[in-house]
């Protein structure tokens, strides 16, 4: 657009210039007829004349052309101008344009870089994934494998824990049952010692009841050491089953021989005060813990000859003065401590606790032996922060008899 307006503004000078020229070359060739005039004829002049007049209107009609043309230069001008500045901002626009393009071309290079890196970080992770699957499958697998094992190993442990449990609540009873008909056997056979030393019964009988007693305070001993060695838990739970059974026919067998030798020594002994109690906890499960001594009730009363002991209470009050054997046993199923105190009357006279770490039912088992007179009370109580464990198999018991009076 701007050559084609600079050819017109060329077309219209040299036309400009052509017409200056035409009307310079007119007014000399009327100079010169003025100067060389000479006498013409009549037709001569009206010729000069006729061309006076077109020369005239032709200068009239150059000027006004000039005049329109110089007004067409002007306006030829301006747009020339306008052309000018429209092609100066063209320019302008086309450089930022240019930068704005080598910018682009710049950003599109390295978004080129970015998504070749991209590709390759994705066929890179794409590879790894599935590699994870792969791994994920086989150790899904492993674990389908591992969990049908566990459940079963679990069903396995569930039973032999529950026979394990029975077991022990049943070698725990005994033992303290064992302990009640030894002590009862002491104090029995002490007793008809006496009264065979006042009657002057035979030396023989004396000696063969010292042996029975020597023989009976071993058999507590070996007990004893049964009784701890039922606290440590042993590496399989099947032999641990065999031992415990083992055990249990034996007390009981203990129990029986027990039994039959307390028969035959009350009947020598009809004459001496019946004092024996055996209780257990409750049904009411976890027990404690408390922030402060709670005196423990075993509400469940089995045997209380001689009504010593009170089940509202929680208290053994001893009838006539002697000497008395208490044992007690406390069970514990969650994780933390269990313990005992044994009080005669407002005196602490043993704090027994054993940690469970929560994987089985836990026993301690201990006794003491008191010199009472009538009216002493001996009880029990649950430490601070200290727990038990009781349901319908009497893990937790209390027991106690008059051993002889004195």
């Amino acid at each position: 657009m701007f050559n084609c307006t600079m050819r017109v503004v060329l077309g219209l000078l040299l036309v400009l210039l052509g017409l200056c020229g035409s009307a310079a070359q007119q007014d000399g060739f009327t100079k010169v007829g003025e100067i060389g005039e000479f006498p013409e004829t009549a037709a001569r002049d009206t010729a000069d004349e006729s061309i006076e007049d077109t020369t005239k209107q032709t200068r009239h009609d150059i000027w006004a052309e000039l005049r329109a043309l110089k007004d067409t230069v002007s306006d030829v001008r301006v747009e020339l101008y306008l052309l000018q500045r429209d092609n100066a901002d063209l320019q302008t626009r086309l450089s930022s344009g240019e930068r704005e393009l080598l910018v682009s071309k710049f950003r599109v290079d390295l978004l080129e870089k970015e998504n070749a890196d991209l590709q390759t970080r994705l066929s890179s992770s794409e590879s790894e994934l599935l590699v994870s699957k792969f791994r994920i499958d086989q150790v899904e697998k492993e674990n389908a494998v591992q969990e049908t094992r566990l459940n079963a190993t679990e069903s396995q442990t569930s039973g032999l824990e529950g026979e394990i449990t029975d077991l022990q609540t049943r070698l725990s009873s005994s033992e303290s049952e064992l302990l009640v008909s030894k002590s009862r056997i002491d104090q029995l056979e002490k007793e008809n010692a006496d009264l065979q030393t006042r009657l002057s019964s035979s030396q023989s009988e004396l000696l063969v009841s010292e042996s029975r007693i020597d023989q009976l305070e071993k058999e507590n001993a070996a007990q004893d050491t049964r009784l701890n060695a039922t606290d440590i838990q042993t590496s399989g739970l099947k032999g641990e089953i065999t031992d415990l059974q083992t055990k249990l026919s034996k007390s009981e067998e203990a129990i029986r021989a027990s039994e039959s030798r307390i028969d035959a020594l009350e009947k020598q002994n009809p004459e001496k005060p019946k004092v024996a109690f055996y209780t257990a906890l409750t049904d009411a499960g976890q027990v404690g813990p408390y922030n402060a001594d709670v005196t423990l009730k075993y509400s469940k009363v089995f045997t209380n000859i001689g009504n010593a002991y009170s089940p509202s209470t929680g208290f053994f009050t001893a009838p006539v003065k002697g000497v008395y054997s208490f044992q007690f046993t406390a069970a514990s199923y969650s994780k933390g401590y269990m313990g005992v105190l044994v009080f005669k009357n407002n005196q602490r006279i043993m704090y027994y606790e054993k940690s469970n770490d929560g994987r089985f039912v836990d026993y301690l088992t201990n006794s003491v032996v008191l010199e009472l007179i009538a009216g002493d009370e001996v009880h029990l109580v649950l430490p601070p922060n200290h727990h038990l464990f009781e349901s319908g198999n009497n893990h937790n018991t209390f027991s106690g008899a008059l051993l002889f009076p004195l």
